[in-house]
């Protein structure tokens, strides 16, 4: 999921142009950087990690901006393995110990072997070790390309060496805070009695993955017979037109995007995997003198750097940041549109509301009192006419041929007169 970015701009590489790939190099080395310096301050170890991919997928950007699109999905795919292996490992940490803070931890390579070993051959990836031009871990190869084809990018665009030095200082960054964590949380001696008395290694079911891992994580990057190696599989998909150098003339001025084949000979190269090489050991090297053999005190270096040291634990503002520019005007603008839901909209509908009320009374009323009344009335008229004509029905025969006689007599008269009246006419 977080490396869906990377395959998309891997992807449409070939529509992308030099301007637009220079914006992605710029973002991806800002990237890789921030988040390194994130991770030298954080004391949570999944936090670590975290912010470590963070940064990677920023390597993996820059590569691709300056035209390393093989180094850039190579560099992906062996990320995957050590990244993996260096997850798996912290969780087997906080399975076995119960907590994630790594100023609890200390002295678990006693009680923890497969976790501490698996994962320290995930530092070693992570940060490229090996042998400088004979062999080395997965990430060795993939960091080194990303080297060459920065520092190959930097030569034929000096304005834009920044982006070079973003990768060498963020290879020595990565070194430093990953075996930072290795150290608080493996070497030394147990900070937190209870948490190191309850420690123990995982079972076998999450120890054999970590093994599995770590054996991918060593040769992930190796070249193998009949050009079978990731990085000989990604230059046979390599994109056409990225065989030559291109020099164009954009809106953000000249750019030449170098061939990529071209970093991997000669004094780029050289250059490229020494400086690697260098800055690994650096980081290293002063990630054990504060936490291994602690030649200086982490309190002290913390006390003498403290605007540094406070700047990246609160991560460089980025939060407060996004809160005043994005989070409170986003409340403001919500609480603007609902005041204007509750005082306009609402009460325009609530006004219909009551003018329908008022319309929905009269119609009853005149519901009730007219067209009710009418009909009543004609039940009322029927009801008293028919009170009245019932007492006709007595139930007496005589009555009855009474009626009969004085309506037959009535109707002979009547004919009478109707007769005479017309013949006298």
């Amino acid at each position: 999921m977080v490396a869906a970015g990377v395959y998309l701009v891997g992807r449409f590489f070939p529509v992308l142009t030099p301007d637009v790939l220079l914006v992605i190099a710029y973002t991806g080395g800002f990237t890789l950087f921030i988040a390194a310096t994130i991770a030298v301050t954080a004391t949570d170890i999944k936090r670590v990690l975290a912010y470590s991919t963070v940064s990677q997928l920023g390597y993996m950007m820059l590569a691709l901006g300056v035209g390393g699109w093989v180094a850039g999905l190579f560099h992906l795919i062996t990320h995957a393995f050590f990244k993996s292996l260096l997850f798996l490992c912290s969780g087997s940490v906080i399975h076995a110990c119960h907590t994630n803070d790594m100023r609890k931890m200390g002295g678990l390579l006693k009680v923890m072997p497969y976790t501490a070993w698996t994962m320290l051959i995930g530092c070693l990836a992570i940060i490229g070790a090996g042998v400088p031009f004979v062999l080395g871990f997965s990430g060795y190869y993939s960091k080194d390309a990303i080297l060459a084809q920065a520092l190959l990018f930097s030569r034929m665009n000096p304005q834009h060496s920044v982006l070079y030095i973003a990768v060498a200082g963020g290879a020595f960054i990565t070194a430093f805070y990953m075996f930072r964590l290795w150290f608080m949380t493996f070497a030394g001696s147990p900070r937190d009695q209870h948490v190191f008395e309850h420690a123990h290694e995982s079972p076998r079911v999450m120890t054999a993955p970590l093994v599995a891992l770590a054996i991918f994580a060593v040769v992930a990057g190796w070249a193998l017979p009949g050009g079978l190696g990731v990085e000989r599989l990604l230059e046979q998909s390599r994109p056409a037109g990225t065989a030559e150098a291109v020099t164009t003339a954009g809106i953000l001025g000249s750019i030449t995007l170098p061939a990529e084949h071209e970093s991997h000979v000669g004094a780029i190269h050289v250059t490229a995997t020494l400086t690697a090489f260098l800055t690994a050991l650096a980081g290293v090297l002063l990630a054990a003198a504060i936490y291994l053999k602690p030649l200086v005190s982490p309190v002290a270096v913390a006390h003498a750097a403290r605007p540094i040291y406070t700047f990246l634990v609160h991560r460089w503002y980025v939060d407060e940041l996004y809160n005043v520019l994005f989070v409170l005007p986003t409340l403001g603008l919500a609480r603007f549109i609902s005041a204007i839901d509750t005082q306009v909209i609402d009460r325009f509908i609530n006004s219909l509301a009551w003018i329908a009320r008022q319309i929905a009374s009269v119609d009853a009323w005149f519901d009730r009192a007219v067209v009710d009344g009418i009909v009543n009335l004609a039940g009322r008229v029927t009801w008293k006419a028919g009170l009245k004509l019932k007492r006709v029905q007595t139930g007496n025969l005589r009555q009855y041929v009474m009626f009969i006689v004085v309506g037959t007599v009535a109707i002979f008269v009547l004919a009478t007169l109707l007769f005479r009246t017309s013949f006298a006419g």
